[in-house]
């Protein structure tokens, strides 16, 4: 069954924060794309092996949905998922949490395209990659 899973964990510094005081935008960023390259190897495709075979993904699209401020001192934890997979493309959402209350903080939708590292051009996922991805996804709206 697939599930969401654990990406990143860290904490929010103060050098992190802007001068509302909360965790700035490029911060939200920061730890989604942190994110996004670790569960590639959460789910057993990690990058390395993916340019072993001459392919690579670049992110074509992201959207963040802001919902609760994160401070300097709270710990966050940021689970993630691919909710649909393509022939060319896949979609993965992340959702940062406060890891202490499990409170949603922050949710980020991306569209990665897969690409060939010889030609720099998208390209076909590999059916095997499609596969073993296809394992993987779960309903964006799922807990």
């Amino acid at each position: 069954m697939a599930a969401w899973l654990e990406t990143c964990r860290s904490t929010v510094f103060p050098w992190n924060c802007d001068f509302l005081g909360h965790m700035n935008v490029r911060w939200y960023a920061h730890f989604f794309d942190d994110a996004g390259w670790h569960l590639w190897t959460v789910v057993g495709l990690p990058q390395s092996k993916l340019r072993e075979r001459g392919v690579s993904l670049v992110v074509a699209q992201t959207k963040t949905d802001f919902i609760h401020e994160m401070r300097a001192g709270e710990l966050l934890v940021v689970r993630s998922a691919f909710t649909h997979v393509g022939t060319k493309s896949i979609r993965h959402v992340a959702k940062l949490y406060n890891a202490d209350n499990d409170r949603l903080s922050a949710k980020q939708e991306t569209v990665e395209v897969f690409f060939d590292l010889g030609t720099r051009k998208s390209s076909a996922m590999p059916d095997d990659i499609r596969a073993h991805l296809l394992r993987h996804v779960v309903p964006p709206d799922a807990q």
